[in-house]
């Protein structure tokens, strides 16, 4: 399988103008470019402005062509630039995390008492960082190109 064909993931914020929030190009994602999305946040003004987070899933070639088709669309793209890191060392896996994140990148191992932390799944919306008492969880800002 080619570098382009892998499953590629990819948070982005998106800022819809007025004018294209009652449009469905979001779901063209899925028809025109073979992607997957996942909505993490979204919010729509009074003012028709939308708002909106999603996780894209695909080939890296097509998240490539749908943030373009959204450029071209008027609607501003821009990355998720953080992350959500664990210190191993300073947790100790009480679960409260567990109860908050929304997509399960946190979850109980039962059998082995501890909390398993799925990078790959985590969206970085900074809740775990909020609940955890020993303060294990951190944000990290990404300065790197996307």
């Amino acid at each position: 399988m080619s570098e382009a064909q892998k499953e590629y993931r990819k948070n982005i914020h998106l800022t819809f103008p007025p004018e294209v929030s009652k449009d469905p190009v979001v779901c063209n994602l899925t028809r025109l470019f073979d992607l997957t999305f996942n909505i993490l946040k979204a919010q729509i003004t009074p003012r028709k402005e939308g708002y909106l987070t999603l996780e894209l899933v695909g080939s890296q070639d097509n998240c490539k062509k749908a943030i373009d088709y959204l450029k071209e669309h008027d609607i501003a793209v821009s990355p998720v630039d953080q992350r959500i890191s664990r210190d191993e060392v300073s947790c100790m896996h009480c679960g409260m995390c567990t109860a908050i994140c929304p997509v399960d990148a946190l979850r109980m191992n039962w059998q082995e008492r501890n909390v398993t932390f799925d990078t790959d799944r985590c969206t970085a919306c900074g809740l775990c960082t909020k609940v955890c008492p020993v303060r294990a969880m951190h944000v990290e800002v990404e300065n790197g190109p996307w």
